[in-house]
């Protein structure tokens, strides 16, 4: 059996390898160039900060920050920290150089939180933005993402990523879990929790449903869960192997992989579970399907030319053709949200880095720099790729730029944490 069919396999069927609870710390941010273009900006402790159990401004800082576009000031030693916009003294700001500040207040209203906040250029001394949320004491911390994700489309241009959460899978000893945590890391839940491995989640469009694979029933089945309710549902139980759900864009079905006949191959199905269809047909492995945005095409893993490369074929099926041409080994496609760009995993000289391929151009750049990297999965912003990685012999997850120029890494996992997965924005 080639690397190929092992990996898919051993990964994809039996990932007998997985995984122990995340982190309960924020991303540790290492930055590799672009410090320079980096904006200063002040996030003032917000009044009522006393009403919170959690510290809504440095929330906001902790976010900014890992972006790796921001500078956040230090305000310890400030003699005046303003709640809101009247009562700031902008020559205090702009002598800490800050060329933008946040001011806040968190007022009791009843059984309520009323949160107020106001981003101000301090050079021009104009509001950017102000909103005012009334939320549960529970919300609070994403009530911050959704400020810091304010902040950063109005000093960026681009959309946040912050409200956002993201899936994964862990092992703690022989109990396996599907968790979701805010993008942060913080907050996780598990979802699921079984003695028999899980595998491959993926989100639905809108953010409501996790599919997965459970070998619970004592082979791979694909269940697809409400993250509100609670449900669970058998999406896919075929003869042989069911594995690898991909959502379409619009919700409607998903791209799984069955080996109905002798080798894994490409079908569709309606996320209600019917509707079978097959979409390649060939003698080797075709797995990892991913709809492009527009949901048009399936971009696939498969060794049918002899070695693993990345393929595309008309989401309906249809004529196959090949993506990936530079390097013998290119797996795991995924879209940008844009459709522009393309993550997978490259062996790099016997590395398996995360690669981005521009689809126009077809240039490639390597962005991490481990040697066991895996799963790669955008930010819903497409400026960050999450991915899994081994550190200190145990696998964890890491998360670099998408112009490679910032790394970030979730630290003190107490175990092994595998197949991240990125989530849609919080509306």
């Amino acid at each position: 059996m080639n690397l190929f069919k092992k990996m898919f396999f051993c990964a994809a069927f039996l990932s007998a390898s997985l995984l122990p609870t995340l982190v309960y710390a924020a991303l540790e941010i290492e930055i590799s160039g672009g410090g320079s273009s980096q904006i200063p900006i002040a996030i003032v402790p917000f009044g009522g900060a006393a009403n919170t159990k959690e510290n809504i401004n440095e929330i906001i800082a902790a976010d900014l920050a890992r972006s790796g576009l921001f500078r956040v000031l230090e305000t310890r030693g400030m003699a005046n920290l303003p709640i809101n916009a009247t009562q700031i003294k902008y020559a205090e700001w702009t002598a800490l150089q800050a060329q933008a500040l946040t001011v806040g207040n968190v007022e009791n209203v009843g059984s309520k939180l009323k949160v107020s906040f106001q981003l101000m250029d301090a050079l021009k001394q104009t509001q950017l933005a102000g909103m005012e949320y009334q939320i549960n004491p529970s919300q609070t911390r994403t009530t911050a993402h959704k400020i810091a994700d304010v902040i950063y489309q109005k000093l960026t241009g681009q959309s946040g990523m912050f409200a956002s959460h993201i899936a994964y899978i862990t092992k703690t000893g022989k109990q396996y879990a599907l968790q979701v945590a805010d993008a942060d890391g913080f907050n996780p839940q598990p979802v699921l929790r079984s003695n028999e491995p899980i595998i491959s989640p993926a989100w639905s469009p809108d953010g409501t449903k996790l599919a997965y694979v459970s070998f619970q029933k004592k082979k791979p089945i694909i269940y697809m869960q409400s993250l509100s309710g609670g449900a669970q549902n058998v999406l896919a139980n075929y003869k042989g192997n069911n594995s690898a759900p991909a959502w379409s864009p619009d919700g409607s079905k998903l791209a799984i992989v069955l080996t109905y006949g002798a080798n894994s191959q490409i079908y569709t199905v309606s996320s209600s579970g019917g509707d079978l269809k097959q979409i390649t047909k060939s003698n080797g492995i075709d797995t990892e399907p991913a709809f492009s945005p527009d949901g048009a095409w399936i971009y696939f893993s498969s060794d049918r030319g002899g070695k693993p490369q990345i393929y595309k074929t008309p989401a309906g099926g249809g004529a196959v053709s090949r993506v990936t041409f530079e390097g013998s080994y290119n797996v795991s496609p995924r879209f940008s949200p844009d459709g522009k760009s393309l993550a997978y995993i490259r062996n790099d000289g016997g590395k398996f880095r995360v690669a981005l391929q521009d689809l126009a151009s077809g240039q490639v750049q390597l962005l991490s720099e481990g040697a066991q990297d895996e799963s790669p999965s955008f930010a819903p912003n497409g400026r960050v790729i999450l991915y899994a990685t081994k550190a200190r012999g145990r696998g964890t997850l890491a998360a670099v730029s998408s112009d490679g120029k910032v790394h970030q890494r979730l630290n003190d996992a107490s175990g092994d944490v595998r197949e991240p997965a990125w989530g849609p924005l919080i509306n």
